[in-house]
Parts: C-alpha cells; structure tokens; sequence
C-alpha cells in the first residue's frame, strides 16, 4: 500500500486518510461556509467541531435545516457497534448528537448492533456482545442525555420492533449491490449480508425526517438506505459525518477498541491514561531539545494535539496558543503531552462517576417495543 493509499469501509480503516479525496470517492458534500452559517443561525450557536472541521461533510442537512425553518421537524439517530469497551474516538459523534439534540428540541435514539458485532467478530459470542452492549449504553447515558426524548435500541432485544421496519428494507435490497458496496463474496455470512437492513430500521422508527451524526466509516451502509428510502415511500436520511479519530500510535487509520495499546478507553484510570498518552501517543516534534527549541514542532501530525483539537480543548483561543507555542518550539512534546493527560484525566473523572450512576438509570432510556 502507498502512502497515499487509505481505506475507509464499516469494518476497515487504515492509512492516512485524504478527506477531499474520500469526500469524491463516497460522493458526499464538504460542509461549506454557507451551511455552517445556517446551523449557527437555527442553533443560536455553533459547535467547536463544527468550526473546526471535525464534522466535515453531509448529505442532505440544507434539506433538514430547511425543512426545520418551516416548522418541520426532524430526529436524531446514531449508535455502537458493541465489539468491545467504550474509547473517547466514539464519544465524538455522541457529544455533537446531544448538542444537536438541545439546541433543535429533538428525539434521540441510540442503536447499539450486538448482532452484527457478532456475525462479523468470530472470537465474539452473542453473550460477548450483549454485555458490550450494556457497558457502552452506560458511557452514552453518561454524556447526561434526558430519557424522557433519548431512548437506547439493542437490536436483539428490539428485534419485535426493527423487523417489521427492516424487512421492508431487505425486500428492496439485492444481493449485488451490498456486494458492490461492501465486498462481500460467497465466503461471507448471510447474517452480514442481511444487516443492513436491521441498521436501516430506526432511521424509519418515526414518521419524520432523520439526520444522523456518524463516523465517516459508517456511510455506506445509509447509502444502500438513501436509496432504497422512496421505494419504501420514506424520505432519505440525512447524514453529518464526522473525521476518524486517529490511534495514538500514528496520524493514520482510527482508534479501534481491539488495540488496547492505541486506544484510551472511558474506563482507564489516571495512571493507565498518562503511561498511554507518554508511551504511545505518536509526536511531531523533533528527536531531541535542541532541534525542537531551533525547528518546532508540527501539531498537525501530533496526535496529542489533534486529541485537544478534536475533542478536550473546546477554547479555540487557549487552543491557538498551544499550537503557535509548540511549532514555534516554545512548547516540548512532554508539555503538550502533560496538557492532554490532564484535559483526559479531568474528563474521565466525572464520566466515569456518572457512569456508575447510569447503571440506576438504563431501564430509563431501553426503548420498549410496540
């Protein structure tokens, strides 16, 4: 593989990734000027990740905005796949989603796949994925979201509710375009090629309009869905895609829940977060003092920096002033990496303490089937 190559699919995603370039390749829109002024003026307010790029590109949210401006309104959806423990790279499309939420007064729902974490994980068994499934409701519940409009979907426990919905789905979808989509062959399980369809369900769950905030990796399948929407007489769902969220160790690919050594995950105590950060994150600075107080450093490869950009530093002026100090060499990489530890380990601190309170509080938010 070139260091130009990427790959970028629900299951896989390596190489350092060139947003323009996937932006073409997915067919989706750059978030332009025009519609981040249009989000600020319904919001009231706009969000740091959307300034800054985090939230880089959609489908459809003029549509949803406009809709919205004439008194129709619309729903949230997102969710997990629940291969493993909650890490703060999937954090970043919740956090957006509640921020949405409250500034549009709109419903939320939060699908978490055990199913299709255990058709495509072989080591995983559908016990494995139920508890996954459980453990990552609790860092979503968490975030503070309010169950009286939030509600968590598990799809093997939902299944009554998602079937009706998803076999309108599958009976519109072929063989050869998840095929075409998704690379599956004859080797693959007919439990993944049916999935998409269960994913599809909640975006019909309401008679409304749906906008989705995801990671960019997750497009492909609304896009079998966008097209298959009028055919079952629903309108398309809306996407907003967020950047992947690198691992520590290099700017390229994304956090994945299965290296524990390229993940911080939202149970890691203090101590684990800093012996991560210091060991693993991947630094632009120099390979020694000198260099570094005489060159700079390059937070636009420092993964430390890119963690305070994306999600722990919302002051876009305290976040300027780290950036100039560490490229212009005033800042070493152990300062910057001792700002993140903290910013992290802050976090944590009371995320962790209202996750232990979510555990009194899911039978709030599990969606009861109809």
């Amino acid at each position: 593989m070139s260091t130009e190559d990427f790959v970028v699919t629900p299951w896989h995603v390596e190489g350092d990734i060139d947003y323009d370039k996937l932006i073409k390749q997915f067919g989706t829109e750059k978030i332009s000027p025009t519609i981040l002024e249009r989000i600020r003026k319904t919001a009231g307010e706009d969000h740091f990740m959307l300034r800054r790029g985090v939230f880089f590109s959609h489908r459809e949210m003029d549509r949803i905005l406009e809709d919205h401006d004439k008194g129709k309104k619309f729903f949230l959806y997102t969710g997990r796949g629940p291969s493993g423990h909650t890490h703060i790279g999937h954090l970043v499309p919740w956090v957006f989603a509640k921020w949405l939420q409250e500034k549009f007064d709109v419903n939320m729902y939060f699908q978490l796949t055990d199913d299709e974490k255990f058709f495509a994980k072989p080591d995983l068994t559908l016990e494995d994925t139920k508890k996954f499934a459980y453990e990552n409701a609790l860092d979503f519940i968490a975030l503070g979201f309010n169950p009286k409009n939030t509600k968590i979907i598990i799809n093997t426990r939902n299944i009554q509710t998602l079937y009706p919905i998803a076999a309108q789905v599958a009976k519109k979808v072929n063989f050869s375009n998840t095929k075409g989509v998704f690379g599956f062959t004859n080797e693959t399980n007919i439990g993944m090629i049916f999935y998409t369809s269960l994913q599809s369900a909640p975006c019909f769950i309401e008679d409304k309009p749906v906008l989705i905030p995801l990671g960019v990796d997750q497009d492909p399948h609304f896009r079998i869905t966008r097209d298959i929407a009028p055919k079952i007489g629903k309108p398309k769902p809306a996407l907003i895609h967020n950047i992947m969220i690198p691992a520590l160790e290099g700017p390229g690919g994304k956090m994945s829940a299965s290296s524990e050594n390229g993940t911080v995950y939202t149970t890691d105590a203090p101590n684990v977060v800093k012996k991560k950060i210091n060991k693993y994150a991947f630094s632009g600075g120099q390979p020694d003092i000198e260099q570094h107080r005489k060159i700079g450093g390059n937070p636009d490869i420092d993964v430390s920096y890119q963690y305070l950009r994306i999600f722990f530093e919302p002051d876009d002026n305290k976040l300027k002033s780290i950036y100039d100090d560490y490229k212009s060499g005033k800042m070493l990489t152990g300062e910057l990496k001792a700002i993140l530890i903290e910013k992290i380990n802050a976090f944590l601190k009371v995320h962790q303490e209202k996750r232990e309170k979510a555990k009194d509080q899911i039978n709030d938010f599990l969606f009861e089937n109809k």
